[in-house]
């Protein structure tokens, strides 16, 4: 791909026996570092929610579930870095049967990973629907001592007799998550609000993985332009546009990590697709009447 020629070139440009590091690569080694302290955030929202859920009769897809985000995110740069390494990193001499057989396996995991993220979102959806407990016309300190977390736009706090009347706010309430948690009706809003959006984030992931994928096999095979590369193109750009709208939500409710984070996962997406451009221009050079069919592919 163009990887090795790029490396060649920025070989020659030296200044006081430093290689000179195109901008390009400094924006990427950025974001890719901003992402990864990310994944590190999110690992501690995962332990500090499950700490509050936790009960001796989880499942292993209690425990999966409950690291959902954790192991989605992980996937994703796993997959983010194959995508560089395809892209950009790795020249074509380099993608032997093995490696490229590797990288299969890897991608493959990745995708059943992210598979059971959105499985695990999608049951929350649903049990929160169908298992929520709703208490009308009841004082929350009587429901102190039970081992409770109270709840609220993803805060937590332990519901006891001493906490129980600084939390209250009404005589409605709704119980849910396997009946570990608690919250107002504002509360639960929220929580269902946020359900929607994680659930729809990662489905409108899985969309754009599977399009930046397509367009890699695509010019693997020499194809840069025409109806479905422009048909892909507009597709990326409205789903991205949803992105946008979920990362807009989170700003709403205060979680403007979530939406930094967004932000990033979007870059990292683009950094690819500044790959993926670059790579076509090399294709098109060589390749100047071959732009709208295939040719033979390099790996």
């Amino acid at each position: 791909m163009n990887g090795a020629a790029e490396a060649a070139v920025n070989a020659q440009k030296k200044i006081s026996g430093f290689r000179r590091v195109p901008p390009k690569q400094w924006f990427k080694l950025a974001v890719y570092s901003l992402l990864f302290i990310n994944f590190l955030v999110y690992v501690t929202n995962d332990l500090v929610r499950m700490i509050h859920t936790v009960n001796t009769s989880w499942t292993w897809f209690d425990w999966t579930s409950a690291f959902a985000t954790t192991l989605d995110v992980a996937a994703w740069l796993l997959l983010l870095m194959l995508f560089e390494l395809e892209t950009y990193v790795l020249s074509d001499d380099a993608f032997t049967q093995r490696r490229v057989q590797a990288m299969q396996a890897l991608r493959f995991l990745c995708v059943l990973v992210i598979g059971h993220t959105i499985f695990a979102f999608g049951d929350y959806l649903y049990k929160l629907q169908t298992e929520r407990v709703h208490h009308t016309d009841v004082d929350l300190c009587s429901l102190a001592g039970q081992e409770l977390s109270y709840t609220h736009n993803l805060e937590y706090w332990d519901l006891t007799t001493e906490t129980c009347e600084s939390l209250a706010t009404g005589r409605e309430y709704f119980q849910f998550d396997k009946n570990e948690l608690i919250t107002d009706p504002k509360g639960w809003k929220t929580e269902w609000g946020l359900a929607w959006s994680d659930f729809i984030e990662v489905v409108v992931w899985l969309l754009i993985l599977g399009l930046t994928e397509l367009m890699v096999r695509l010019q693997d095979r020499g194809v840069t332009r025409g109806r479905l590369m422009r048909s892909i193109r507009a597709s990326k750009a409205i789903f991205y546009g949803v992105l946008w709208s979920v990362a807009g939500y989170w700003v709403t409710l205060g979680h403007y990590v979530f939406a930094w984070d967004q932000a990033l996962w979007i870059l990292g997406f683009m950094v690819i697709g500044m790959n993926l451009s670059a790579w076509r221009d090399e294709i098109e050079a060589n390749h100047p009447d071959s732009a709208d069919s295939v040719i033979e592919p390099a790996h």
